[in-house]
């Protein structure tokens, strides 16, 4: 009688490792497709957080100023630094003040990627097409529109003479719009 002597191999044959790196790999894909778009959610969120700070600061020169808002854009300059940025420029402008005091830390209102914000003091919402911000592309601008508030996206004429609407185009789609 002879001995059936079978050794049992060790190991992974190259079907299962071959299938376990497509597996690994397909993971990676996913991953690698959605992080930028969490990334982008995250900056737009933190977006939204800023324009809800420039309203309640708005509300606070408000109250400092017998219910004033800003008026012109000059204004909203001063109301930028005053209450936003809490820096003070000198006679280089107020957008390159306010890149030269983010790149030394200085400022607190600058969008998530790093540039600046910048106010743009449309006027009244009557006297503006409401898609302006829609026919921009993503660039930083908050546009400012008095006698105004939102209705979803879009920015509509109200009789309140404190009210103003904010609005906003975010990176990832659409457009935020905040009434103080």
């Amino acid at each position: 009688m002879a001995k059936n002597n079978i050794k049992s191999k060790k190991g992974f044959t190259i079907i299962e490792v071959v299938l376990v790196l497509a597996i690994a790999g397909l993971i990676f894909l996913m991953v690698f497709i959605a992080l930028p778009a969490l990334q982008s959610s995250q900056r737009d969120t933190q977006r939204r957080e800023d324009l809800a700070r420039f309203s309640s600061q708005l509300n606070q020169y408000s109250a400092n100023n017998r219910g004033k808002i800003p008026a012109d854009q000059s204004e909203w300059n001063t109301f930028l630094l005053e209450y936003l940025a809490k820096v003070t420029c000198g006679s280089e402008g107020i957008h390159q003040c306010l890149i030269d005091t983010a790149k030394s830390g200085e400022n607190r209102f600058v969008d998530p990627d790093g540039d600046p914000y910048e106010v743009t003091y449309v006027g009244s919402a009557k006297d503006v097409d409401p898609s302006d911000a829609r026919s921009n592309s993503f660039n930083h601008m908050i546009y400012v529109y008095d006698y105004a508030q939102c209705d979803g996206e879009n920015v509509i004429e109200s009789s309140g003479a404190r009210k103003v609407a904010i609005s906003f185009r975010l990176e990832s789609a659409g457009i935020f719009c905040g009434t103080n």
